[in-house]
């Protein structure tokens, strides 16, 4: 599954479709790779008081181009591992690289200082909470000349939860929309509405985003209230909306939304953009919707936390990865939007390029905010009446 730049540039859809296939399949040999970059680390650690002359000629060859490592907390299957290799490559920086699945499960591990992280890729929302909190350190951008390359529209949109941009940089932005399969959907129904997760047709062939702000930001939407309320007659009213949901619910879900719509499982999925890319190509039969009465425009950005030890390699890893044909790597494995500009301009197939699944047009964004973090208290509140849904 690996592949030189020059030939991802060449044949963008064709890796989408096979790393798609594989990821899966490689998991364990990326697992794999993970701790052998571990591994190598402590042995780096462990030898490094060793005598120069007893090196090796390639180790000598590497120490030339660089020494050290990075550490690096992604969500899971969010970098395509050939790039990781590359920059080992290029600069002698081994890269620890380690995977979280939530915000929420990120969050009290690097507050805790539990462990120590030099990038972390958080959302929009857990990136203000990071903020607020004092755990993240400006990044020095005359340090990342790359960073150009990011279209001045997500530059913009991150000042909801960055206000100043001096802490964040953007790696992958989306919608979150519906997801329906057109053979089983009824004659007549238009999918073009939060509404229709609420139909009793679809009855057991509803499939639920399993998190609290995106499950919350749809009845938000539809009452007309805003995606980062904190008024407790807000969140009362939109809970006791997705209590009303519930009967109709096949289940709450995260990734499994994905391969459920592949398999036709369900007629209806709340899904992330980018996951919509990879299911058309899958099963030609799925279609992918921002409802009309909006949703949350979300964006994950590269942060350096406050005690971080490898700052200096963490901006050489940040600038590799604003690097066109880096970014257009990483756009291909992941599928997820990327908010730079020059990589969009390498994209030879029209079809993804012109996408408005991938790229939306500014009229189709114009009802979709950005959450913001909504402090302590909000966090509580949303806790309170989510375990009330859930327990329903």
């Amino acid at each position: 599954m690996k592949k030189s730049i020059v030939s991802m540039t060449i044949a963008l859809m064709i890796p989408c479709l096979l790393t798609g296939c594989i990821k899966k399949a490689d998991s364990e040999s990326e697992t794999t790779a993970v701790s052998s970059r571990e591994t190598e680390a402590k042995t780096d650690q462990s030898s490094s008081g060793a005598d120069a002359s007893t090196q090796t000629e390639a180790e000598k060859a590497q120490s030339a181009k660089g020494s050290g490592k990075v550490v690096v907390y992604n969500w899971g299957e969010y970098i395509d591992p050939e790039v990781l290799d590359l920059f080992e490559e290029e600069t002698g920086i081994k890269v620890v690289y380690e995977e979280f699945e939530t915000n929420e499960i990120m969050y009290p591990k690097v507050a805790a200082g539990a462990a120590t992280y030099d990038l972390i890729c958080p959302s929009d929302y857990m990136i203000a909470k990071m903020i607020d909190n004092d755990l993240l350190q400006p990044i020095n951008f005359d340090h990342i000349p790359n960073y150009s390359n990011i279209d001045e529209i997500y530059i913009e949109q991150s000042k909801g939860f960055d206000p100043e941009n001096q802490y964040s940089i953007p790696y992958c932005w989306g919608t979150v929309g519906i997801l329906y399969n057109t053979s089983m959907i009824e004659e007549g129904d238009v999918v073009d509405s939060w509404e229709i997760l609420w139909d009793e047709k679809y009855k057991d062939n509803i499939l639920m985003q399993d998190s609290v702000r995106d499950a919350f930001m749809i009845p938000e939407k539809m009452l007309g209230y805003d995606i980062n309320t904190v008024d407790e007659d807000e969140v009362s009213e939109c809970a006791d909306k997705l209590i009303e949901q519930k009967p109709l619910v096949q289940a709450y879900v995260i990734d499994q939304v994905r391969d459920k719509m592949i398999g036709s499982e369900a007629a209806l999925g709340v899904i992330f953009s980018g996951e919509a890319i990879y299911t058309q190509r899958e099963n030609e039969d799925l279609e992918y919707v921002i409802p009309k009465e909006g949703s949350n425009m979300w964006i994950d950005s590269w942060v350096i936390p406050k005690d971080a030890q490898n700052v200096e390699n963490a901006e050489k890893f940040l600038d590799f990865l604003c690097r066109p044909e880096i970014a257009l790597m990483n756009f291909d494995y992941i599928t997820y939007s990327t908010p730079n500009k020059a990589a969009r301009e390498l994209i030879e197939d029209e079809e993804i390029r012109n996408s408005t699944i991938a790229f939306p047009t500014k009229e189709m964004l114009e009802n979709c905010d950005v959450y913001s973090y909504i402090g302590e208290d909000g966090d509580a509140l949303l806790a309170k009446y989510w375990d009330k849904v859930k327990s329903s």
